[in-house]
């Protein structure tokens, strides 16, 4: 028992640096895009602006390989308590790596329609519509991506995470309150408001700074041992 109890601390530890390297490089990617995407020379600025474009490209794939694992690592332990809750939330976090990584495609092929716009290949109003296209739908994976999955990611989690008791209960109920906030965001979103606007920042800012702290307790704490010792696979 004691055996399993360090082995499931260890994965805390790992979730807990994902959970980091998540928060970290969704932060890091929008600090090398900048306004890059603002202008309305937008396509000019994609094309001069390369080295940060694809910098925030593999960033953003890191995301989406820290969200996937956190995913596949937390469902054997939120299974012990409940189940179906623990396969819903490794499906949300899948689908929410899968629209960061559209979102990323998109800014590549961004990046291709601007140098080809540039180079003035070909008729700029056809780049123009295509930049546009593809800029939209960077915008609307964000906002399902980093936002509505994010958010219903979260409820699950932190709900299985309360009723356990694998973490403080103040920490799990923070997690709630931040999720259902970002999932807010999210709709908001889906209503015109930008993921990049002061609204959705101050709307975030609880659930980021619940991750770092909720991270770094996995970290230094791990999960409860008596919660893993009274926790068994149930269904909802």
């Amino acid at each position: 028992e004691e055996r399993g109890s360090k082995m499931k601390n260890r994965t805390a530890g790992i979730v807990g640096a994902l959970f980091i390297a998540a928060t970290v490089t969704a932060i890091v990617a929008m600090g090398f895009l900048g306004s890059t995407l603002d202008a309305p020379d937008y396509l000019i600025n994609v094309a001069e602006n390369e080295t940060q474009v694809i910098i925030a490209v593999i960033l953003e794939s890191i995301l989406a390989v820290s969200v996937i694992g956190i995913g596949i690592l937390m469902f054997p332990i939120l299974r012990k308590h409940l189940e179906s809750l623990a396969l819903g939330y490794a499906a949300i976090r899948l689908t929410e790596a899968i629209f960061i990584v559209v979102s990323s495609i998109s800014l590549l092929s961004l990046l291709t329609v601007s140098q080809e716009y540039v180079a003035g290949a070909g008729e700029p109003a056809n780049y123009q519509a295509l930049g546009t296209l593809l800029l939209a739908l960077r915008d609307w994976a964000l906002v399902f991506g980093t936002l509505i999955f994010l958010g219903l990611g979260g409820l699950p989690l932190y709900y299985v995470l309360y009723r356990s008791s694998l973490v403080p209960r103040w920490l799990s109920g923070w997690g709630l309150i931040g999720a259902t906030l970002i999932l807010f965001t999210g709709v908001l979103g889906l209503f015109g408001l930008s993921p990049e606007s002061s609204t959705t920042t101050l709307l975030a800012a609880p659930i980021a700074l619940q991750e770092m702290v909720f991270a770094v307790w996995l970290i230094v704490k791990g999960f409860a041992p008596s919660a893993f010792a009274s926790g068994t696979a149930t269904g909802v």
